[in-house]
């Protein structure tokens, strides 16, 4: 059938755009591919838009021929059983893929009979339908050199023999392909060992997994040899390396925030992050057996980091956290290597069978050039006792806020508070919300305001807690094992605003009572409760509290105040404040002061605080 001329070159133009959309291919099943490997000849630059498989666009690489070199490109063809394009056309026949099995490649004689060839492409898919009129055989166009189309017809694929004298020219386009697949093979993204409850019932055996991300691929993982690292240039160890040891997994599932973790740290910095999957060992529900594991755990991870040393890496650069059990294996890893790793970070270390072992038998601060731990769970779960050069409790150590008070809440109950720490953890790494710490013999005094004092760490101030820590090494690890405290929001950000408060009243009689208090900026508010136990005010005395806000409030233009009387008895009595001061202790700024304010029992007043007159004595 014979049409206009600029009617079939649109028919040509859309069907070589299409099959255009193929022209990049990469491995198939077969591992075999048609990249840039030129098989036909188009001087049509219509028909040039083709980009066929094997065939880059514009390209004049005449067709394989015993005869020689031929004509133009006259005919183009296109499978459609199967979302691929299948073949393609020279003066002598057709090229064509069965696109269902991958195999073979046939050529067909415009004269009439088909030859069977061996299979040499895989092709990405394409929406074939849009392509070819009948879903169920294939189409061919045939063109003349100006562009014209000439005839449509289909037909059905037969299978012959094969042709021995056009493999001759094939093959070595083959063994091209091959070659440029295990140059550029495709990468594979490895996951995190995902096991069900009935591994943990069973129990499983040990298995280490390292897994490797970087900033060039933050999402997919790539497995790391134990044995020859060369493989892995993407592994550069001139940079910071982050080992993540989780920990006792006794539902054999994957932890729910490594992807996180490992998003953030590489988003905070250029180093190479090896998550370490025993997933294999830490599934079980004999905790026992787990904590045997640890050890085997910790010799593997030792073997593999004394292979990175030995091409080059510094230890001194490596930075383990390690969750739970796996704090304690970040230790043995940390001895093994005679403590020159630069940084163990333990959040909430195991307490079980660890509680009242020697330090080698657990973490210790020898460990590593510096040793951090979060405790959040010491009444169950965790460590109780300082292992680190610096021991942070978050909320006293237990009972965190937000996480469930009894039984009737599931297995949240037993977990929360526990991977809280790891939570708390990960809210450090963007550095937004910093948590200072303070240090403290007892959370007690911790709570009623007597550990305020941060002079023994300069203009520094006290350390704050997380990833930033590191910035007071120097310091801490000069200091005995010291207890540092904190307090924190029940969901992200955890981080609170530290101020003191000083409050001095002229009631003839001794009050008790509890206070809360808002900073408000004309846009935003900031609240503290002081109720962990009755205070007691008295004339002439000045009463310290630390008040803990949920917010950061910067320009504070109105202070809010609710005085709650501490027994009935009192309930009708007022709290005459002749001055109150609010000094931040996360920050360096002049206190706010307010004087003459008259407080009644369970009333909220607001006020506007001025600069104090005098410095706090």
């Amino acid at each position: 059938m014979v049409g206009s001329r600029g009617e079939q070159q649109e028919t040509l133009t859309q069907v070589a755009e299409k099959a255009g959309a193929v022209a990049e291919g990469r491995c198939g099943p077969l591992g075999v591919l048609g990249i840039g490997v030129p098989l036909v000849r188009s001087t049509s630059a219509e028909v040039g838009k083709a980009g066929l498989p094997g065939h880059q666009v514009g390209s004049s690489v005449r067709p394989p021929s015993a005869a020689g070199p031929r004509d133009p490109l006259h005919s183009l063809a296109v499978c459609p059983r199967g979302p691929f394009v299948a073949g393609y056309f020279y003066q002598e026949g057709l090229l064509e893929l069965d696109p269902i099995a991958y195999r073979p490649v046939r050529a067909v004689s415009l004269q009439g009979g088909s030859i069977v060839l061996p299979s040499l492409h895989s092709l990405p898919g394409v929406n074939a339908s849009q392509i070819c009129e009948d879903p169920n055989r294939a189409t061919l166009w045939t063109f003349d050199t100006a562009g014209h189309r000439i005839h449509h017809t289909t037909a059905k694929v037969h299978l012959l023999q094969l042709n021995m004298f056009l493999w001759q020219y094939l093959a070595p386009f083959l063994l091209i392909t091959v070659q440029l697949c295990k140059a550029f093979p495709i990468q594979r993204c490895e996951k995190f060992t995902d096991l069900g409850l009935h591994h943990a019932i069973v129990g499983t055996s040990t298995r280490v997994r390292l897994l490797l991300y970087t900033r060039h691929n933050d999402s997919c993982g790539t497995l790391l040899s134990h044995t020859n690292l060369i493989e892995h240039p993407q592994f550069n160890l001139s940079k910071p390396t982050t080992f993540i040891v989780h920990g006792f997994r006794p539902s054999g599932s994957p932890p729910a925030w490594l992807e996180d973790i490992t998003k953030w740290l590489l988003a905070r910095a250029d180093i190479n992050v090896v998550i370490v999957d025993w997933n294999k060992g830490a599934a079980n529900l004999n905790y026992l057996k787990a904590v045997e594991n640890t050890y085997k755990v910790a010799e593997n991870i030792t073997a593999f980091i004394k292979m990175m040393q030995d091409h080059g890496a510094s230890p001194s650069l490596i930075h383990m956290i390690g969750v739970s059990l796996g704090a304690h294996i970040s230790g043995f890893v940390g001895a093994n290597l005679n403590s020159t790793i630069g940084r163990i970070t333990a959040l909430d270390p195991a307490g079980p069978i660890f509680t009242d072992k020697p330090p080698k038998d657990r973490l210790d601060p020898t460990d590593a050039q510096f040793v951090d731990a979060l405790h959040t769970d010491i009444d169950a779960l965790g460590f109780r006792e300082p292992l680190g050069h610096v021991d942070f409790y978050a909320n006293g150590g237990a009972d965190q806020p937000g996480c469930p008070k009894t039984l009737f809440s599931g297995g949240s109950y037993f977990k929360c508070d526990h991977q809280r720490s790891v939570m708390l953890f990960m809210d450090t790494i963007n550095d937004t919300s910093p948590s200072q710490a303070f240090p403290c013999s007892t959370y007690a005094d911790f709570l009623d305001g007597r550990c305020m004092s941060c002079d023994r760490f300069g203009d520094a101030g006290c350390p704050v807690f997380g990833y930033d820590v590191i910035r007071w090494k120097d310091v801490l690890i000069q200091q005995n094992q010291t207890k540092y405290y904190f307090n924190t929001n029940s969901e992200s950000p955890f981080s609170m605003t530290n101020y003191r408060v000083d409050v001095m009243i002229w009631n003839q009689n001794m009050l008790w009572g509890y206070m809360d208090i808002k900073l408000h900026n004309g846009t935003n508010e900031a609240v503290a409760t002081i109720d962990h136990k009755a205070t007691k005010f008295s004339k002439n005395a000045e009463t310290t509290l630390l008040a803990m806000f949920n917010r950061e409030i910067q320009s504070v233009k109105m202070v809010s105040l609710k005085y709650y009387a501490g027994a009935a008895c009192h309930s009708k009595s007022k709290l005459r404040i002749l001055r109150i001061r609010i000094t931040p202790l996360d920050r360096k700024e002049r206190p706010l002061c307010r004087y003459d304010v008259i407080l009644e029992n369970k009333q909220e007043v607001k006020v506007r605080p001025i600069p104090c007159e005098e410095t706090q004595s």
